[in-house]
């Protein structure tokens, strides 16, 4: 079985609609498929009718931003197969607000130095009206102020420490639910709990503490953040601890970092089944 599980669409950072990115997974032969936006399920009930017509079955999914505060980094949680989901929608809501607040901030401080208008900004912001970097980016491209969506402008407005908008970056990871916090209420709704990508915030440490105190139902090891060390060396803890171990392709189509297609990465099917049978 093909089973990509992480992707995304308008609905947060990436952009392709869902019916575009499900019949993408199609033509590429995806048997089993994970929308995985940034804090939302929105998509969830379109994706899987959407799913059935096309012949690609949909697993209920979401990516939680959160906060590892005693390492003072960002954490992604990917929430799979969630069999009460409504438990979850509240943390959707909190954390959407807060990117809502720190996107028109952001926003707010590029207009001052840019001479564009909001309204171009949010025209890429069509799914929940969150305003991402990579909407302000888009806007730019299109007045002719950088060709490159991820470049010296981006640096310049967007760099952790001295961007423009650095305040703004730095003060939403501190505002992010913690992740503990996170991991229980994924369980509590009856949903996997996976650590995404753990190479891209360097959470090895994180996975560790999250393995001892049995939080953690899985990993995210075929990503394209890991080399071929950090994989085998996320095989064999998981490999220890009976972990899920999960793949995908990150898909945000124009807006990754780097070329990335739907189906670059795969889940193995017995993990898969884990998965699957959690309902």
């Amino acid at each position: 079985m093909k089973a990509d599980l992480h992707c995304h669409t308008t609905m947060s950072d990436g952009s392709l609609g869902i019916e575009e990115t499900i019949a993408q997974a199609k033509r590429y032969g995806i048997d089993y498929f994970a929308i995985t936006d940034h804090d939302t399920l929105a998509s969830s009930s379109r994706a899987t009718v959407l799913g059935e017509r096309y012949g690609v079955k949909v697993i209920p999914a979401v990516e939680f931003s959160t906060f590892d505060s005693k390492r003072h980094t960002k954490a992604h949680i990917l929430c799979y197969n969630p069999a009460k989901p409504d438990r979850l929608e509240g943390l959707c809501l909190r954390t959407s607000e807060l990117r809502k607040q720190r996107g028109k901030q952001m926003a707010k401080k590029v207009l001052e130095k840019y001479p564009i208008t909001l309204e171009s900004i949010l025209r890429y912001a069509t799914g929940n009206k969150v305003i991402y970097k990579c909407h302000i980016m888009h806007a730019l491209m299109d007045y002719g102020y950088t060709t490159d969506l991820y470049g010296k402008v981006y640096d310049d407005l967007f760099n952790p420490k001295t961007g423009l908008c650095a305040e703004e970056v730095s003060t939403d990871m501190q505002d992010l639910p913690e992740v503990h916090f996170v991991l229980e209420l994924i369980h509590s709704a009856g949903g996997i709990a996976v650590l995404a990508h753990p190479a891209v915030y360097d959470n090895f440490e994180l996975l560790d503490e999250l393995i001892e105190s049995k939080k953690i139902d899985g990993v995210e090891v075929w990503h394209q953040s890991a080399d071929e060390e950090k994989r085998q060396k996320l095989l064999k803890i998981a490999e220890e601890n009976n972990l899920i171990v999960t793949g995908g392709s990150d898909f945000h189509g124009f807006y990754n970092h780097y070329p990335i297609a739907i189906g670059t990465n795969y889940t193995p099917d017995d993990s898969l089944s884990r998965i699957l049978k959690q309902k």
